[in-house]
């Protein structure tokens, strides 16, 4: 297992900055996913780490040795394409034990290996088959059985499961975090899928316009997320704007449109003052729909949209005009009229006072 050290990289193409100055640290053995939009600078930092894109500025370490100028094929890192790139002529054996081959290793070597990855991914017996004779699924095994026979001192995945339907891309998000795990493998993970990095990564640095927002756990990002665009990336949020009346103890009294909020600051060494005007997110399922009033963070309004889903269903609540987002596990509310008048609620640690 090796760390990976990531030190002000930096890289343009034109006038766009892809990268500007990203800062951070992989732990070794860790799976780590870097989530972002479309053209936030992710796949262009995944592929400098693996040597296909030279950066302009910083500088990369594995292992705490500087790999900023090495060569790709010098850097024993494994990458897994979004395409899975294998070789539609060639059986899965073939396609596995191809960079084996291109090291020269003896037949012995390449055949003690393809079997440890063929067995590693669950795909001994279609060995002799050909990518176009497997599914979605057996193909990224194969890919990933590839990248796994090398060796590799770390695993580059780029959107693995993009091409995937919903129910085998849950199945293949276990086994990928299942192969990282059992090999030891420290990992970087690139996906614009938010619920793919929170199901599976040890951390996640979510991306903006090349720069990182923030770094943390699953349950930090989606809990504490550090400003507006990581709380509306990750995750459905309603957004309320209010002003600070006091504080009582570790909470912010917060007036909106909903009423007088009790809330708390995501970063609490950075605390709002009497008079600020701020931003709160409310996650749509902190919201509790009830019948009976409580005495804080508790107002009426009335639902005048529902889509059930079985085990949830998503409410648009409307109040003073506001309409907020609401997800309700086992619903009680269905076929309610508009007219009916419906009490909510929200813990005060659950209401968010977050920076722009």
């Amino acid at each position: 297992m090796i760390g990976i050290g990531i030190d002000r990289i930096t890289k343009q193409f034109g006038s766009v900055v892809a990268l500007d100055a990203v800062e951070f640290q992989v732990a070794p053995g860790e799976l780590f996913f870097l989530l972002g939009p479309s053209g936030c600078g992710k796949t262009t930092l995944l592929r400098t780490l693996a040597g296909f894109c030279i950066p302009d500025g910083g500088r990369l370490f594995f292992g705490g040795k500087d790999v900023t100028r090495l060569p790709a094929n010098r850097r024993q890192a494994g990458m897994v394409f979004q395409s899975y790139a294998l070789w539609p002529h060639m059986t899965v054996s073939e396609n596995v034990a191809f960079g084996l081959k291109q090291k020269k290793l003896p037949k012995s070597v390449i055949g003690e290996r393809l079997a440890e990855a063929l067995a590693g991914v669950r795909m001994e017996q279609f060995a002799n088959r050909k990518p176009n004779e497997l599914s979605g699924g057996q193909q990224q095994r194969v890919a990933l059985a590839r990248a796994l026979a090398v060796r590799p001192r770390c695993l580059l995945l780029d959107e693995p499961l993009s091409n995937l339907d919903a129910q085998l891309r849950n199945e293949m998000r276990i086994e990928i975090r299942r192969i990282c795990k059992e090999h030891r493998l420290t990992t970087i993970y690139v996906t614009h899928d938010q619920k793919e990095a929170l199901s599976i990564a040890d951390r996640v640095a979510v991306f903006s316009r090349g720069r990182v927002e923030q770094i943390g756990s699953p349950l930090e990002v989606y809990k504490r997320p550090r400003n507006r665009f990581v709380a509306h990336f990750v995750g459905e949020t309603n957004f309320l704007e209010g002003k600070v009346l006091g504080r009582e103890g570790e909470f912010f009294i917060v007036e909106t449109v909903l009423g007088i909020l009790q809330s708390m600051p995501v970063d609490p060494d950075e605390p709002p003052g009497v008079g600020d005007r701020v931003h709160l997110s409310l996650r749509p399922e902190v919201i509790r729909l009830r019948s009976e009033t409580v005495d804080c963070n508790c107002f009426a309004g009335n639902i005048v949209a529902m889509t059930y889903f079985g085990e949830v269903a998503h409410y648009d609540f409307l109040r003073n005009g506001v309409r907020l987002k609401v997800s309700e596990l086992n619903p009680r509310y269905l076929g309610h009229s508009a007219e009916e008048t419906i009490l909510a609620n929200v813990r005060p640690e659950d209401v968010l006072i977050i920076r722009d």
